[in-house]
Formats: C-alpha cells, sequence, structure tokens
C-alpha cells in the first residue's frame, strides 16, 4: 500500500543516521536536510547527542510519534524496530534502506516477512528492504548521488535496483533530464513496481501530475497487474519507457517445437511490452534519452530536418534515421534557393542543411525558420551544433533557446561538445532545455519510439470464433499420449477441427491407413498433392515429407515407404499449393499466457528467427504492428517484381488463433509451419498443438 505518510509525511526519523556522510545513514540525513524538507526531522543514533546539527534520541522508545521511519541499521534489528515504530508511534511507512534480507539469505527472508507482517498488521506501507530510498519534492530520502533537478512535469521513475538507478540518474542528469520522482523498490516485498504504477494510474490528476514514467526492472511479477495500469495511464496522456534486464535466461529451455525452441519469456516481455504500448529500451542512455523525448512537443510525423555545421554528424544521423524508418527529404525549390543565398557561400541546402563550421548564431536561426516556415513538408527539426574551437557558443545557444519556446515543431538539440563547450551546455540545460550528445543514439530511440503501437483494446476479437465448440472438442479430447499420459500431441483430425473453429482455413486434406482411401482422395481434389507422415514430431527429419506427388503410383510408393517409419501411425495427403511461407506459433509463458509469434515460414523460422510476439488475445492493431516489425516485411508487402501477400488475411489469422487460444488454455505449444500466402488467401498447409491437460 502506497499512503499519505509515505509520499508527504510531516515528521521523519532516520533510524541509524550519523554524522558520517559517507556512510548511508550520514548521506540519507545530508540529503534530506539539503533537499529542503519542511517537516520535522528526527535522528536515532545510540552513539551520538547531535547529527548533522539535530539532536538526537539515543533509543526509538523515545521519539514522539513519527508518520516515516527511514531504517539504516543491521537488518537483524529491523523487525523490532519496526514492530515498536508501528505499535507504539503511530508510524504508518517505512523505508528500509538496510540490506541482509531475502536477497541473501533463508533467514534474511524470514525476517523480510516478519517486518512484512507488521505492516500489514498495523496498515503500514514499506518500501524496500534493501533498497536506495524515495525521492519526492517532498523529501529526499535517498543516500545516493545524484539528486536530479526536480519539478511536477519532470519524470518519474521507478526502479527494481539501486545500483542501476543511479546509474540511469547520471546518464539522465548530463542529458538535461528532470524529475518529479524516484522510486528504488529493493526487494519489493510489499510494494513493486506494479503496485506504483497502479498509485499512479488511480490517483493520476492530469493536471498536475508527471506525463513520463521511466521503468528498469529486474521482476514482473504479476503481467496483467503491469498490462493493465501502464496501458490506462497511456490511454490518459502518460507515456511510458522501460527496460526489461535478464529476460533471455529462459530461452535454452528444450522444447519440442519450432515456437518452443525460439519463444522465451524475453518474447513475451515483448509481448506484454506491445499490448501496453510500452516503449522498449535496452540499455540506461537508450532509455534516458527516450525519456529526453518524451519531454518534447510530440513527433507528429517522419520527416525530419537536419540543421548542422558539421556534415559528417550529419550524414551519420540522416543514416541512422532512415535505418530507423523516418526520413530526412531532399529540400528543393525556391524556397530552398532563397535559404541558400542567406547562408555563407559554399553552404548546402538540400538536406541536412549545413551552414558550415564558420556559421553564425545568426544563420543557425535562419535556417530553423525556414524549416519552421518555409517547408511544411518538415515535421521535426534536429540542430547538431558544437564547436571547432573558433567560438564560445552562448550566443547561438541562446538563439537555440528562443527557436525551441517559439516553434510549432519539435526541435532536437544535438550538443556534442561536452568538454570544450561545457558550460555553454550546462547553461542550456539550466533553462529547462534536454540535450541529445549523440545523434546516432537519438535516431535509435526514435525509431523505438515510432514502432511502438497503441496500447491495444482490452476486447475480445469474437467474430467468427466458435468459442463453445472449442471447449467442447478441447474437453472431450482424450490423453494425447498413447501410453496415457497428460501431454502431448493432438492428432490431425482434432488439429483440423480447432481451426475450423477459429475460422482458419486449412489446405484440403486426408490422414489414412488406407492406400486406396489416399488415392481416391488425391484423384478427387487433384495432383499435385503433398504426402506427410502421421505420428514422428519432427516429419522431414526422418524423411517423413515428399511434394509434388503427380500420379497415383507415386502416391503408391510413397504410402509404403512412410508406413515402413518409425513410430508412423498413418500419412496425411494434402492438395499441393504455392505461395510465400509464412509461420505461426504459440507458447504458454507462465504468469504472461499465451505468447504468439508470427514470421516467415518454412526453414526460414528456424534460420532466421525472424519472428515478432504478441500477448493473446491480439487486436487487429496488435497483428499489423507484429507484422510490419519483422526484418523481412518487404518480402511479405512484394519486391523486386515479386507479388505481396493478403496482409489483412494474415492478421485476421494471428487475431483468430490468438482468439482461440484465450479459451485453450491446455495447449502449450502450438506450430502453422507453413501457411501459404498469396496476394488472395492465406492458407494453413502443417499445424501441431501440444497440450496439457
Amino acid at each position: 500500500m502506497i499512503n499519505r505518510q509515505l509520499l508527504l509525511p510531516e515528521s521523519i526519523v532516520v533510524i541509524g543516521g550519523s554524522n558520517n556522510v559517507h556512510k548511508p545513514g550520514g548521506a540519507i540525513v545530508r540529503n534530506i536536510l539539503q533537499g529542503g524538507f519542511s517537516g520535522t526531522l528526527r535522528i536515532v543514533n545510540p552513539k551520538e547527542d547531535e547529527v548533522q546539527g539535530i539532536k538526537v534520541f539515543h533509543d526509538a522508545r523515545e521519539l514522539p510519534p513519527t508518520e516515516l521511519a527511514v531504517l539504516v541499521i543491521p537488518a537483524k534489528m529491523c523487525p523490532d524496530t519496526v514492530e515498536l515504530l508501528a505499535k507504539e508511534k503511530q508510524t504508518k511507512a517505512f523505508i528500509i534502506i538496510s540490506a541482509g534480507f531475502g536477497e541473501e539469505t533463508k533467514a534474511g527472508a524470514k525476517l523480510e516477512q516478519q517486518i512484512l507482517d507488521t505492516c500489514e498488521k498495523y496498515g503500514c506501507a514499506l518500501i524496500g528492504p534493501n533498497c536506495i530510498g524515495l525521492l519526492t519534492r517532498h523529501h529526499h530520502s535517498v543516500f545516493t548521488k545524484p539528486i536530479p533537478a526536480l519539478n511536477p512535469r519532470g519524470v518519474d521513475f521507478v526502479s527494481g535496483s539501486g545500483a542501476t538507478a543511479v546509474f540511469i540518474l547520471e546518464s539522465a542528469v548530463i542529458k538535461g533530464l528532470q524529475f518529479n520522482s524516484v522510486w528504488s523498490i529493493g526487494n519489493g516485498k510489499q510494494i513493486g513496481i506494479e503496485d506504483v504504477l497502479q498509485y499512479m494510474d488511480e490517483h493520476f490528476d492530469a493536471e498536475t501530475d508527471s506525463h513520463v514514467k521511466l521503468l528498469y526492472i529486474e521482476n514482473i511479477s504479476n503481467p496483467d497487474k503491469l498490462l493493465f495500469h501502464a496501458s490506462s495511464l497511456i490511454r490518459k496522456g502518460c507515456r511510458i519507457a522501460a527496460i526489461k534486464a535478464g529476460a533471455s535466461e529462459s530461452g535454452s529451455r528444450a522444447a519440442s517445437s519450432h515456437t518452443g525452441a525460439i519463444a522465451s519469456s524475453d518474447s513475451a516481455v515483448e509481448a506484454l511490452f506491445r499490448k501496453a504500448g510500452i516503449v522498449r529500451c535496452f540499455s540506461r542512455e537508450e532509455l534516458t534519452t527516450v525519456g529526453c523525448i518524451f519531454t518534447l512537443p510530440e513527433l507528429k510525423g517522419k520527416n525530419f530536418a537536419i540543421v548542422t555545421h558539421a556534415g559528417g554528424p550529419g550524414v551519420m544521423l540522416t543514416d541512422a534515421l532512415s535505418k530507423g524508418g523516418m526520413n530526412v527529404p531532399k529540400l528543393e525549390g525556391p524556397a530552398a534557393e532563397e535559404l541558400k543565398e542567406k547562408l555563407l557561400p559554399g553552404s548546402a541546402v538540400a538536406n541536412p542543411i549545413d551552414i558550415l563550421a564558420t556559421g553564425t548564431a545568426e544563420h543557425l536561426g535562419i535556417a530553423i525558420d525556414y524549416c519552421e516556415n518555409q517547408f511544411p513538408r518538415i515535421d521535426a527539426i534536429a540542430v547538431i551544433y558544437g564547436t571547432p574551437g573558433l567560438t564560445t557558443l552562448y550566443e547561438a545557444y541562446e538563439v537555440l533557446h528562443k527557436k525551441i519556446q517559439e516553434c510549432r515543431k519539435p526541435i532536437f538539440p544535438i550538443l556534442p561538445s561536452l568538454h570544450t563547450a561545457g558550460p555553454e551546455v550546462a547553461e542550456f540545460l539550466q533553462k529547462g532545455h534536454v540535450n541529445f550528445s549523440d545523434e546516432v543514439t537519438l535516431a535509435t530511440a526514435l525509431s523505438q519510439i515510432m514502432k511502438t503501437p497503441a496500447p491495444a483494446p482490452p476486447e475480445i476479437e469474437l467474430f467468427g470464433v466458435d468459442v463453445p465448440k472449442i471447449r467442447e472438442i478441447i474437453s472431450l479430447t482424450p490423453n494425447p499420449s498413447p501410453k496415457g499420459e497428460r501431454s502431448g500431441y493432438l492428432d490431425p483430425d482434432t488439429v483440423r477441427r480447432l481451426l475450423q473453429c477459429a475460422g482458419i482455413p486449412m489446405v484440403p486434406e486426408m490422414v489414412s491407413t488406407s492406400k486406396e482411401e489416399l488415392t481416391a482422395f488425391a484423384d478427387r481434389v487433384g495432383y499435385p498433392v503433398v504426402a506427410k507422415v502421421v505420428g514422428p514430431v519432427h516429419k522431414s527429419d526422418v524423411g517423413g515429407v515428399t511434394l509434388n506427388i503427380r500420379t497415383a503410383e507415386h502416391l503408391a510408393l510413397e504410402f509404403d515407404r512412410m508406413m515402413q517409419i518409425q513410430d508412423a501411425t498413418g500419412v496425411m495427403v494434402q492438395k499441393m499449393l504455392k505461395g510465400t511461407e509464412l509461420f505461426i506459433g504459440a507458447k504458454y509463458e507462465e504468469r504472461f499466457g499465451h505468447v504468439v509469434l508470427c514470421g516467415l515460414g518454412g526453414i526460414f523460422v528456424e534460420v532466421l528467427k525472424d519472428v515478432q510476439s504478441g500477448l493473446a488475445p491480439l487486436s487487429y492493431g496488435e497483428a499489423y504492428s507484429m507484422i510490419h516489425s519483422l526484418r523481412g516485411y518487404k518480402i511479405l508487402k512484394g519486391t523486386r517484381g515479386q507479388q505481396g501477400i493478403n496482409e489483412q488475411k494474415y492478421a485476421e489469422i494471428i487475431v483468430r488463433l490468438s482468439t482461440l487460444l484465450r479459451f485453450a488454455t491446455e495447449i502449450k505449444e502450438m506450430d502453422i509451419n507453413p501457411l501459404l500466402a498469396d496476394t488472395d488467401d492465406v492458407v494453413a498447409v502443417d499445424a501441431r498443438i501440444r497440450i496439457e491437460k
């Protein structure tokens, strides 16, 4: 629980506060004092009489009632201290800095549980243990530095790691990113990242609260809660970016399907963030860069103008923006010629606009004005302006400051001279601006933002999906293993019936142990056909697939051969179709639900692993986002004279499959590989489903 006493305490006691500011107990007192806490600050230390100018209580029993307690004492002393304060001193909030709890030993975990039980008993809020504290505009209850600039429109930052939070703050401060609050949850015994988001969501005031949330996550204990409150905040106008660390460790788990081999907890995280509308980041620099972008006016299009006095960085930014799916369009015509006349001889205006190393602050202002007013195709302006060592930059940065305030289009300042122009950059940041010192990092962050979809609607797409029939088939299906185990692969007929219930078209096929039945079927649907052995999971590995069978005699020979393959239980014959091979798969991830994957099919899914993930049930917007995010999307769209696929049908099948999975949680792994697609249709050719009952 998060309460007033944690956020807006009228009194704080530091248990273990000291005069040594090089230790947590002294540093936290210093930070609270320097932060201008307006309430009463008390200190408990049995060995000191005065700490940093404050008279000290030698024992917590001597304290008057105090609303918030910050504990910086050995772990073994914390449970009794919490019990005393909660029971006798009406303390309703605790921040426990101390380590040595569940993160280290089983004995420490028992101490941690004892503290939680006390807090639950007396209705107290608990941050930590094993954290750096809580930093708000009301009180600076952290023992670390830096303390960033705080204001109501700054960023709310929530971290599952104290040390990482400090490093992220270091990265942010040098960029000029300001904060509203910093939450270090430590072990998160009572209040985790999901709980902080819930509080921010349920108490959100669009007029007074920060609209930017940055997260560093090491463990997602409640994916549904994170999804609900993150997407709710984004719908209310917030923007959220997050790092999820440690997501790849389960990627090597053994699995029998293509999907099982490819899917991992990282796929689940990717899918969760996509559904919530969270911008995923992979480094501290990327997270703080995205946070800085979020503080600027929202980018409404993909067309950038680059104003620079250094050709190389302009070219690198152009390349990086283009790689990320954005444009640096050529500027030409009368307006471009007019601009060229107003700049120094030798300047370039085609885009990037190079005003040369000798270009002045006046030239910078002229170039920005033309991008703002004379080039309507331009959506945003990137300004790269450092120093070649010829002049000071105060005048140029003052022009940039004024243009950022005046222009409707967002301006991205890239000021790389942090060493030779440190004072000038610092003065620019003090005016409330941010700085992107590296142009490629900026472009990478912009591309992450641009490809992140809006939160998915919560409604499930049920049209054309027979949910009662799906449940009937699943519930009446016997244990799939011939040995009686409760898990295994479904037979082809059951797979076909389930896909039919979801409205997923399949190629005409028949499974039989009768050569005559299969020959008659082939005559009926027409040659050529495909024959596949039934029984072995990986058919190709045992020679169990034959393509382009054109006669009844050839089919009969293949039938006889395949029935001799070990574990063969029959032969499947399918009408042979042509088209682009696609793939859809799904895997059930504990706590997350079904992760749905899509990509190019056939052997490409194994070799290239070019797949995108979504969390079932999926909306059409999510399905299109998954398809468009594939590296091989140009193949699906059509390239070099080849026709593209029916993208709408592919998205529809992804959505229908996700709805099937929502109502069949017994399905733990499945592959539809390949689907064959052309400009008219998308048809499933081969599918496998593994269930656990």
